[in-house]
């Protein structure tokens, strides 16, 4: 999951103190009783287990890389969040945080050999030297990038750079007999947090955030004033699948809907500087409209400290299922070689006073990595009954509805997992990533007629009907996915399919936003969203009984 944490830059002699492993390095020497003593600390062990492997091992061997090897396993001693990130790897785990990085400002795929452009980020670097979506990258600064090999972390390692440096991209566009090279000047890149804003019924505004940066307030804010704008007077903020980020996004972003004095969260640690508390300060813009806040199993962090403040403030209604449950705070700590630590240094409670954080045994997260899967096959993805609330932890919102602490968010309206259309069919299709593929293909091949669609409804009504799509894709799978067809299955799976293939490529044609705009229509849990704004529910304050909105 993505911690929240805040970061510092310090000198620790934390990774040197640390216990280091029995196992990694049993056998390599046979202590001598007689020199221990009452003081003999782990740190004295581990320097004269490090100074006898340099000095004594059979062959020449790098402490240092021993050691590199050895810190995940020594962080994991702790906690499931804390961890070590090797100074190769710490741009990329940053890039998530600060929400920019330098680049060339497209989105691409390798569905195929050729690295395809599916859009071109409006503002960027290529957008200002003409390339367009479809065209295909093939070298890039003369180095030919076509093949198995060039895998995505390795395209984005050579596209990437330092602001203001150049790359010359070779690209060939189907109008073109001939290779075009374009020279891009790298720029900040934003790593957007907003998926989609629009409005999904009349006088209701959408909202998908993905993550929680440093740019996701500002993100946030704008979109819902635009939204606002549009006339929307309710609003609905989508966290599925938001594993969080930032404890000061979350934070910043929840003082909007509440009232003044009205807590946020709070933070217990060790040490001082870590026990705090956040309250809203009055100046919120959006303090009154009706607010229905979606989580699932994969909310976790910043998206849990967010829908518990607006949970425990009687502010809105949650709705969807149980969320991961993630209650511990992170601080980044950078090392001089440029890696660092990510360590928790405090828990974090809900206005009501719970820790969200599910159990979790030091050293051992296998069954904690294994906790979504075994709700499942407890039933909680199907049945709200299905839910293990820990009664000894029972808390109370503002207006004295009961809450639960000990694993997750508990949402005021359960919505199943929807299962409907899913067949031996579907699963063959989507595990070969058959559906993305030709999405990809067809949108690919008929540029030309959508050239003038602006809007989701635009694709929509240029696409062939529901039938036409579904044969064209049966068809494509068995030629290219040596799937064939099984008609019982397809027709389970008939509205599914045609869905998604709608959705992606709306994507494909305009972009994250549409392929929302489009599934949501068939969406259960929008559908439960939209009905709690209609009937009053979401409405503030949110007095619906939770024992009864489960059931």
């Amino acid at each position: 999951m993505k911690p929240a944490y805040k970061r510092i830059s310090i000198w620790l002699p934390l990774i040197i103190a640390a216990s280091i492993s029995i196992g990694l390095l049993a056998g390599i020497f046979i202590f001598n009783r007689r020199q221990a003593t009452p003081t003999y600390s782990a740190y004295d062990k581990l320097q004269a287990i490090l100074g006898y492997v340099s000095e004594n091992y059979v062959d020449e061997v790098s402490i240092d890389s021993i050691l590199e090897k050895a810190f995940p396993d020594i962080m994991a001693q702790l906690d499931p969040h804390s961890t070590y990130i090797p100074a190769a790897d710490l741009q990329d785990y940053n890039i998530e945080i600060e929400g920019s990085f330098s680049g060339i400002g497209i989105r691409f795929n390798t569905l195929t050999d050729t690295v395809t452009v599916d859009e071109v980020i409006s503002g960027g670097p290529s957008e200002k030297v003409g390339i367009l979506p479809g065209d295909r990258i093939v070298t890039v600064n003369d180095t030919l990038i076509i093949g198995d090999e060039w895998t995505n972390k390795r395209l984005l390692q050579i596209m990437r750079g330092p602001r203001h440096s150049e790359v010359t991209l070779g690209i060939k566009r189907d109008n073109a007999p001939e290779l075009l090279s374009y020279t891009v000047i790298r720029d900040d890149i934003p790593v957007t947090s907003v998926d989609a804003c629009y409005m999904i019924a009349p006088t209701t505004g959408y909202l998908k955030i993905n993550t929680f940066s440093n740019e996701t307030y500002n993100e946030f804010l704008t979109s819902l004033v635009n939204l606002r704008k549009q006339g929307a007077t309710s609003f609905i903020l989508d966290l599925r699948g938001n594993g969080g980020g930032l404890m000061e996004a979350a934070v910043r972003m929840a003082n909007e809907f509440l009232d003044r004095d009205d807590i946020i969260v709070s933070m217990r640690g060790r040490l001082e500087p870590y026990n705090t508390s956040s309250s809203a300060n009055g100046l919120g813009s959006f303090a009154n409209e009706p607010l229905v806040v979606l989580i699932d199993e994969s909310s976790a962090s910043a998206s849990e400290i967010l829908a518990g403040a607006i949970q425990d403030n009687d502010r809105g209604v949650i709705v969807g299922r149980r969320s991961f449950g993630k209650g511990l705070v992170q601080n980044q700590i950078d090392l001089p070689d440029h890696s660092a630590l990510r360590l928790t240094v405090a828990r974090y409670y809900t206005p009501s006073g719970r820790c969200i954080q599910k159990n979790y045994t030091p050293g051992n997260f296998n069954t904690y990595a294994n906790e979504i899967a075994e709700r499942y096959m407890h039933g909680e993805g199907f049945s709200a009954d299905s839910i293990r609330i820990d009664k000894s932890q029972i808390f109370h919102t503002t207006g004295g509805r009961e809450v639960y602490g000990g694993g997750g968010i508990i949402p005021d309206i359960y919505v199943a997992n929807d299962t409907i259309g899913i067949s031996e069919y579907y699963i063959s299709i989507y595990n070969a990533g058959l559906l993305q593929k030709f999405s990809f293909m067809y949108t690919d091949s008929n540029r030309k007629k959508f050239i003038d669609a602006m809007t989701t409804d635009d694709v929509l009504a240029l696409l062939p009907g529901d039938d036409a799509l579904l044969n064209q894709f049966v068809s494509y799978a068995l030629r290219e996915g040596k799937i064939a067809p099984r008609w019982f299955y397809i027709n389970q799976s008939r509205d599914l399919i045609v869905s998604i293939l709608k959705a992606l490529i709306a994507r494909d044609l305009l972009g994250t936003s549409a392929y929302y705009e489009v599934i949501n229509r068939t969406d259960t849990t929008i559908r439960r969203a939209v009905d709690a704004i209609a009937d009053g529910s979401a409405k503030k304050p949110v007095t619906i009984n939770n024992k009864s909105a489960l059931k």
